[in-house]
């Protein structure tokens, strides 16, 4: 029932408040109780982006690794994979910037009115000959054969300037 999003809610903010004992007694209730192990192990793939997310990327990984882990092995060997996993994410430098920048990209195409912006010509692949005449990726310039920063938009010209990682929520 309840107590079964209780649980899942207590251990989300005890790893986002870096309480290795506290995160480990939510696992443990949760696993103790019966919880399906791979409905713990989804719910750490999602903290790992969420939470954690640049300021340690190895997060997905081993949130990733820990739900492989229990899939392969299940309960109760799995048991000890989930409380690493868990101990690591408490453990973790924790950064949402992707996940509010991700936000702000949904914000900006919602509230869009009218079609969207098209993309730029040179951003466009050009399989074609008809589409090389149109324009299509006329002008793109392929960055690993300049040396030095390339300058070239990649935001729709409505959109230029834009940055979504420097947005902030009122």
């Amino acid at each position: 029932g309840e107590e079964h999003y209780n649980c899942i809610s207590a251990l989300h903010k005890s790893m986002r408040g870096s309480d290795e004992n506290a995160s480990l007694y939510w696992l443990a209730r949760m696993l103790e109780g019966g919880e399906d192990p791979l409905y713990v192990a989804r719910r750490l793939v999602r903290f790992a982006s969420e939470d954690i997310g640049l300021a340690d990327p190895l997060a997905l990984t081993q949130a990733v690794a820990a739900y492989q882990g229990c899939h392969f092995i299940g309960m109760p060997e799995c048991e000890v994979i989930l409380a690493q996993c868990v101990v690591y994410f408490a453990r973790a430098p924790k950064s949402i910037e992707v996940y509010k920048a991700y936000s702000n990209v949904k914000e900006c195409l919602r509230m869009h009115t009218g079609p969207l912006p098209p993309v730029p010509l040179h951003l466009r692949n050009a399989p074609t000959k008809l589409m090389k005449n149109l324009g299509y990726g006329k002008g793109y310039k392929y960055n690993p054969m300049y040396k030095e920063p390339v300058d070239q938009d990649y935001l729709p010209e409505e959109l230029k300037g834009r940055d979504f990682f420097k947005e902030q929520k009122t």
